[in-house]
């Protein structure tokens, strides 16, 4: 049973606030980006705070499904990479507590935070991004804020251009202005110029009023010109002119229900329900249409005839028209005029045409519906995806943590942002797969967590197990071994020498190895030809067993208080079991790679070589042997 341990509070107290400050910085940047998208829709508009605040707010509700894996995975990342950097968590493993009893408070926290994800998603993140799409229209359907700038043409009054040279702050007043009326088409335009001018706004702001002194003002007379070869114009010339432009500065809210009936305000029921109505008559009408297709005659010869059975008819299926007697269309046209077989033809040619706009209308009508179902369908998923995505972050940022003990901001910061990254464009790419009909919804939606869990499922392994997955001397090495590149060995001389080197048992065991490396070199030919490389090759456990030995002996042998003799030691190579001088132990294998010769025999080359250096750094070892005999020989006849 699990118990609350000290442990436990010190690890919750130590993630929550650190979670909280993340998930703080995480949702501000991608309020930045929602920013950024629509700065155009704000800026200009003359909205309150007040209005800018709500759409904030709803804004940032809208923004929980993106921060909040991304702040799970930089807050483990922190607080297990802090337990590492201060050896807390040696600490914890030298007591005996393995990393998953460490992890298990916060699992707990991550399955109640996933529990609330998916019902923050069903029920609050649908009426948050109602009122947040439905207040965004709003904005950007109000006029903006009238401000008339100098030396320009200003296009924002609905259906009027204006142009100001000039104009004073402090009064308000306009000069030389220019006025270009299209509000009732470009064919009725008017041109009004004035000297100066002022502009004010009704109380109701839904009016400019705009008077204007010593000006002129031509006016196209296209309706009145009915039936006259030129247009009229009329010219007024005026000292004071007061005119009354319409311009709503309100803002006005548009009403919900247009987006609560959309795909984004549905919760799991709305969703469920359209999706089963939608597919319902998807199915109706691809039956209705499938029998059109089927019963409907062609040349007015219909695909069914009928068949009496006891007196009462019934329908079958036609037989269908002999080749050996094909229908003859030219004796449509024999005997006609050629008056009456145009008018065959351009009927036959319109009934087709009809018939084509018919089905191309309802290919339409029918990928609409289903476009329908799956942005209902792709809607649905996101109710659960977002909060498996918490769990697998979790599992990937706390075992990383523990893996490269880095605490701060920093490596955990890009190491959060890089993966981050990866899930999103994986994520995206699924999501448009998935939009686009390329894949099933599911697995559009869920493409991103299957390939983000076998990236957990390793982390998790490998800091449970404590193994070196960032460790670079690690992949060095094994890229040594694995390409054959030789490495020195270092043998360093002990000052305090607990088990004695006796000379007569090292001279014997040495005397031994050097024996079984002479039987290897014997046992195994220098150069093996291609069918016996792949049927044979070299004798790895043989290999194994001999470089087992001869590491015992050089373990024994640094126990020696003679300098000449740790020196010697180093001369020693580094045997390494490699898989290319030996490539299989399964004999139709090797045949089978016998066979391919585009690529047995580049794998033989590669092996020949490998052998000849394996080959070399035995006859070192026997030949080291040998002068570490007759120094431990001297240095027992010294004695």
């Amino acid at each position: 049973m699990f118990r609350i341990k000290r442990m436990d509070t010190f690890i919750l107290q130590s993630f929550l606030p650190l979670f909280m400050m993340t998930f703080c910085i995480c949702l501000f940047i991608v309020l930045m980006q929602f920013l950024w998208r629509y700065i155009d829709d704000l800026v200009g508009k003359g909205l309150g705070v007040d209005v800018i605040a709500e759409l904030f707010f709803y804004a940032a509700l809208t923004m929980v499904p993106m921060a909040l894996p991304l702040a799970i995975l930089l807050a483990s990342l922190m607080i297990f990479g802090n337990l590492g950097e201060t050896f807390e968590l040696t600490a914890m493993k030298a007591a005996g507590i393995s990393l998953l009893r460490t992890m298990a408070p916060l699992i707990i926290l991550m399955v109640l935070i996933a529990t609330g994800a998916f019902f923050f998603q069903n029920n609050v993140l649908p009426v948050a991004q109602t009122k947040m799409w439905t207040l965004l229209f709003s904005m950007r359907q109000k006029s903006p804020e009238l401000e008339i700038p100098e030396g320009v043409f200003y296009d924002q009054i609905p259906g009027y251009n204006l142009f100001v040279q000039e104009k004073n702050r402090e009064t308000g007043m306009l000069y030389d202005m220019m006025i270009y009326d299209v509000s009732r088409g470009f064919e009725n335009s008017s041109i009004i110029l004035a000297d100066s001018g002022k502009m004010t706004i009704t109380p109701d702001k839904t009016h400019l009023f705009l008077r204007l002194w010593q000006g002129e003002s031509f006016e196209n007379l296209k309706d009145a010109a009915a039936g006259m070869k030129n247009v009229p114009y009329r010219r007024e010339s005026f000292d004071t002119k007061e005119i009354m432009l319409r311009f709503d500065a309100n803002f006005n809210r548009m009403d919900e229900q247009g987006m609560r009936n959309q795909y984004v305000g549905k919760d799991m029921a709305e969703l469920q329900a359209t999706i089963d109505s939608v597919t319902e008559r998807v199915d109706s009408l691809g039956g209705v249409y499938s029998k059109d297709l089927r019963e409907k005659p062609v040349l007015n010869l219909s695909p069914y005839q009928l068949r009496y059975v006891n007196g009462k008819a019934e329908r079958e299926l036609r037989k269908p028209v002999s080749m050996d007697k094909p229908l003859d269309i030219d004796s449509v046209f024999r005997g006609s005029s050629s008056g009456f077989a145009l008018n065959y033809l351009n009927q036959a040619l319109a009934k087709v045409q009809r018939q084509h706009q018919e089905y191309e209308f309802t290919a339409l009508s029918m990928a609409d519906d289903l476009k329908t179902i799956r942005r209902h369908a792709i809607e649905l998923q996101k109710k659960f995806t977002l909060s498996f995505a918490c769990i697998i972050f979790f599992f990937i940022g706390a075992p990383l943590g523990a893996i490269i003990r880095k605490g701060g901001l920093g490596t955990p910061l890009v190491i959060s942002v890089l993966l981050f990254i990866f899930y999103y464009i994986i994520d995206n790419m699924g999501y448009k797969f998935a939009r686009d009909g390329k894949l099933a919804v599911w697995q559009g939606m869920w493409l991103s967590a299957a390939v983000l869990l076998p990236l957990g499922i390793f982390f998790t392994y490998k800091a449970v197990n404590d193994s070196a997955v960032f460790n670079k001397d690690a992949y060095l090495n094994f890229f040594r071994r694995f390409f054959g590149v030789s490495e020195a060995r270092k043998v360093e001389m002990k000052e305090v020498v607990i088990d004695e080197v006796r000379p007569a048992v090292a001279i014997e065991r040495l005397t031994a190895l050097r024996m079984r490396v002479n039987g290897y070199l014997n046992d195994n030919p220098a150069r093996q030809s291609y069918i016996s490389y792949w049927l044979k090759g070299y004798d790895r456990d043989a290999l194994h067993s001999l470089r087992d030995e001869m590491e015992e002996i050089i373990e024994r042998l640094s126990n020696s208080r003679d300098k000449m003799v740790i020196m010697k030691l180093m001369d020693y190579p580094v045997i390494r079991s490699l898989w290319f001088i030996h490539p299989t132990s399964t004999r139709w294998i090797g045949i089978t790679m016998a066979v391919l010769f585009p690529i047995g025999i580049p794998v033989w080359l590669a092996g020949r070589s490998t052998q000849s250096r394996l080959r070399h750094e035995l006859e070192t070892v026997a030949s080291v042997s040998s002068q570490l005999i007759t120094l431990i020989e001297n240095g027992k006849d010294q004695a």
